[in-house]
């Protein structure tokens, strides 16, 4: 029987609950490995958690059931699927008043969008991202490649944009997408825990249970990122130096990375 609820999506966990009866080998670090390789693409809430949706769920199983029935490798079902996507796609409805240069993009909330900037908690297009975040469009792929920016269909989410502001920050200190690598497998692992954490709050299957899931999961991840920023703070204490303050990071190019160059010429 298909655990999907009434809210018409589910879970990591509870696509584990509907899967693990034909799949019992499937985990959540294998989903989360499968969505890396492009084969799922869920969607994300705006605390960051992911969404998935009936079609995400049978897409899932079409991949297990090629892995384990015809043994198929990635890289073949990954181009099955993309023959399903074409046969299936159908093109979008173009507004009568839509701007003749600048597609129409439909939003994941029911809205659209012509050519004003977005608004908050709005889905964006590719170009809206790089040109908000002020990146370059080789910077965008990096991130993507190395898992730090995720799309949903061909959008991407407000979370998104602040990871691509960081990210581009951090290049003027000499942070490139490849170092970053180990900041979201530790955010992963982080997240794992929560979400194992507020699990038995889910299957309580309650009229109030997801609701206290999801404050949960929220206080949780609140202490998660004061421990870690405590943490951080404490080990450049030990190395000599103190980083009071840690919380607020620079707009743009720091003052101190601008006193290290002027230094630099003035000791050529």
């Amino acid at each position: 029987m298909s655990t999907q609820p009434v809210r018409g999506y589910l879970s990591i966990s509870e696509v584990l609950a509907e899967l693990r009866a034909d799949f019992p080998d499937i985990s959540v670090s294998k989903i989360r490995f499968l969505e890396t390789e492009g084969l799922i693409a869920p969607a994300r809430s705006p605390s960051g958690y992911r969404r998935f949706s009936a079609q995400d769920v049978n897409r899932l199983r079409l991949v297990l059931q090629a892995q384990r029935d015809q043994y198929l490798p990635l890289r073949v079902i990954r181009e099955r699927l993309a023959q399903l996507d074409q046969q299936q796609t159908v093109p979008p409805p173009v507004r009568a008043n839509a701007h003749p240069d600048r597609p129409t993009i439909h939003q994941g909330n029911g809205g659209t969008q012509d050519g004003t900037p977005p608004g908050p908690g709005s889905l964006l297009s590719r170009r809206e991202l790089v040109d908000a975040a002020g990146l370059s469009e080789a910077l965008l792929t990096e991130l993507e490649t190395f898992g730090l920016i995720r799309r949903i269909g061909r959008q991407y989410s407000p979370e998104a944009l602040e990871v691509a502001r960081t990210a581009k920050a951090l290049t003027s200190f000499g942070v490139e997408a490849r170092h970053l690598r180990a900041v979201r497998a530790a955010a992963e692992r982080e997240t794992t825990m929560i979400e194992s954490l507020v699990a038995p709050i889910l299957r309580q299957r309650g009229p109030g249970a997801r609701e206290l899931a999801g404050r949960t999961a929220r206080d949780c991840a609140a202490l998660v990122l004061r421990l870690h920023g405590a943490l951080v703070e404490g080990t450049l204490a030990e190395a000599g130096f103190p980083a009071s303050g840690l919380g607020s990071a620079p707009s743009a190019e720091p003052e101190s990375r601008s006193q290290a160059h002027g230094m630099e010429g003035a000791s050529a």
